[in-house]
């Protein structure tokens, strides 16, 4: 089974089943992780951001245009902040491990 290993905002680590073809933020809006994702993963709200860990990054495509600029204007942004709706799991991401940033 592939997995998603989530951080929740009270740092609480939960191991989750990853829904292959969908994407990550389908995942923490369905499993009641506080995630509201407005926008519903059209790249517009970033109310799906998450901190990937660090043996995770360089295993995701590069963060491109809307992504980049959103994430930029976050007071809670890391060079490891991600909008979930951005990342779709795919088998070879099992283990993927992410950290919900705070709410804005």
């Amino acid at each position: 089974m592939a997995e998603i290993v989530i951080v929740d905002r009270d740092g609480k680590e939960h191991r989750v089943a990853g829904r292959v073809g969908v994407s990550v933020m389908e995942t923490l809006r369905d499993l009641d992780f506080g995630v509201a994702a407005i926008c519903g993963g059209m790249c517009s709200c970033a109310t799906c951001h998450v901190w990937v860990d660090a043996d995770w990054q360089a295993r995701l495509p590069a963060v491109q245009g809307d992504e980049k600029e959103l994430l930029r204007e976050l007071a809670s942004y890391k060079p490891s902040s991600r909008l979930s709706c951005q990342v779709m799991f795919t088998e070879d991401l099992s283990g993927l491990k992410v950290a919900i940033a705070p709410d804005e």
